[in-house]
């Protein structure tokens, strides 16, 4: 929205300079990174380890199954142990008044009767629970148990709640349908966003020697991949829906991409984004039609040095973007649609305003139009996704028969199969 000089006319264009709008300080999204990266790791560690790699072990042995558990659950362990000091440091950063780090002052804000308190002291005692519940798992004796699911599940639902309350309202809301709407929109972002890139670090983990043996992995990596790529594809989708409505909130149009500082920083999140959706493409209909012609050929042919060699490397690759992301999103401050507001506002006014003092645009309203827009936008991205997730099966079982037969005939290599 514009201010004109008939809206405002005794202000005087150009007499004061439009206000900058700093990234803010590096070490505050370092101690930001640091919380979403273990909350988020656990998270997803804990989903992969109970919807896809797990159940892929399961059908091959308990010796599977347990090296698999023991190790995703290990560092599960490790990351909700580390979300603590990593969330306390946070909460220390923002109670000291000189921008250093007061910890006693964090530790009494805890549980201190503010909705505030609550939501930090829920954080870090759901996470501890996650942990405490994953820590039997990470003894061989009891990784291929029967209690192995219901610890993953009740782990997994602890680690997601921690994660949840970060974006939990502070305050009693006015709009009880649009905050619990807008809560949502997180809770897919942030919930899709840690399966996805916690599952990809969990991939490589497990790709690393010792967890899967040589002669198990044709029969492992095949049901893993495709387990993992379902639910890697329902939480792009959850991103993409998620992040169409944050958009929608805080951007009034791709020109402010480029003319507020919130649009740029939101601009390198989405081509990061892209980069990582087209490795994904990658190994949804290249690498993972590999690895089913890998399986059906019985793991005999040399087309297992793809598995070895490239898998992992374009899952590290993976992993770093996924990083990457999560470093530039605390970088989002305030709105696009803000900023470019209130640089309008101080170019109009005759003295120059402090930015706690320029004044902010009300939240957008949702009309027939939006909600027409955003359940086509709905339904799109679940086609696309639903297709791409079916092509890409017909492409590796079409594969995995070229490649049977080669291994028959015993012609040719399976890569040229």
């Amino acid at each position: 929205m514009l201010i004109s000089r008939q809206l405002l006319p005794g202000l005087q264009p150009f007499a004061a300079a439009a206000p900058s709008t700093p990234l803010g300080p590096f070490v505050d999204s370092v101690v930001a990174w640091t919380t979403w990266a273990t909350l988020m790791g656990f998270v997803g560690l804990a989903a992969l380890a109970l919807t896809a790699a797990g159940p892929a072990a399961g059908r091959i042995g308990v010796d599977t199954l347990t090296a698999v558990t023991t190790r995703l659950s290990r560092v599960a362990v490790a990351l909700g142990v580390l979300a603590v000091p990593a969330v306390l440091t946070d909460l220390a950063h923002g109670a000291s008044a000189s921008g250093g780090y007061a910890y006693g002052a964090a530790w009494n804000t805890v549980y201190d009767g503010s909705n505030d308190g609550r939501l930090s002291g829920l954080e870090l005692t759901f996470v501890l629970i996650g942990a405490a519940l994953l820590a039997p798992l990470t003894v061989r004796k009891v990784a291929a148990g029967p209690a192995r699911r219901w610890l993953l599940a009740a782990g997994l639902v602890a680690g997601a709640v921690a994660l949840g309350t970060t974006k939990f309202p502070d305050a009693v809301p006015d709009d009880w349908g649009r905050a619990v709407f807008e809560t949502g929109m997180w809770m897919l972002h942030l919930l899709g966003s840690a399966v996805w890139i916690g599952g990809m670090v969990g991939l490589l983990l497990l790709a690393l020697p010792g967890a899967v043996a040589p002669t198990a992995r044709g029969a492992f990596w095949s049901p893993a991949i495709r387990r993992f790529s379902a639910a890697a594809m329902s939480c792009v989708a959850a991103i993409a829906l998620s992040g169409l409505f944050l958009y929608w909130e805080h951007v009034d149009g791709p020109t402010q991409l480029i003319t507020t500082m919130y649009g740029r920083v939101l601009g390198v999140k989405i081509i990061i984004f892209g980069a990582l959706l087209l490795l994904g493409a990658v190994n949804q209909f290249w690498l993972h039609p590999r690895v089913e012609a890998l399986r059906a050929a019985g793991d005999r042919r040399p087309l297992h040095m793809i598995l070895i060699r490239r898998f992992p490397a374009v899952l590290a690759v993976e992993v770093l973007l996924g990083l990457a992301v999560l470093f530039v999103a605390p970088f989002l401050h305030g709105s696009a649609r803000n900023q470019a507001y209130q640089a309008d506002v101080a170019e109009h006014s005759r003295v120059a305003l402090a930015p706690d003092r320029l004044p902010k645009l009300d939240p957008k309203e949702s009309s027939t139009s939006t909600w027409v827009w955003g359940t086509a936008e709905t339904a799109a991205v679940i086609a696309v996704m639903g297709a791409g997730y079916r092509l890409s099966g017909r492409v590796a079982r079409r594969r995995a028969n070229a490649a049977t037969t080669a291994a028959t005939n015993d012609q040719g290599d399976l890569v040229e199969a």
